[in-house]
């Protein structure tokens, strides 16, 4: 359970930091400790979602 809590921080912290700061999926990556094209996948697969706007 402590696992998916912390996945699940680490998620909306990357979609935060993209929607919020602007910021790029490198500095994203840099900031949370995950790889650029693991956060590229996320947020792709946010987009797909109806609950997260799209820019």
């Amino acid at each position: 359970m402590a696992n998916n809590r912390l996945f699940m921080r680490k998620i909306t912290e990357k979609l935060r930091l993209h929607h919020e700061c602007g910021r790029s999926n490198r500095d994203i990556s840099r900031a949370i400790g995950a790889s650029p094209t693991t956060v590229c996948d996320y947020l792709r697969r946010a987009r797909r979602l109806t609950w997260v706007s799209v820019r």
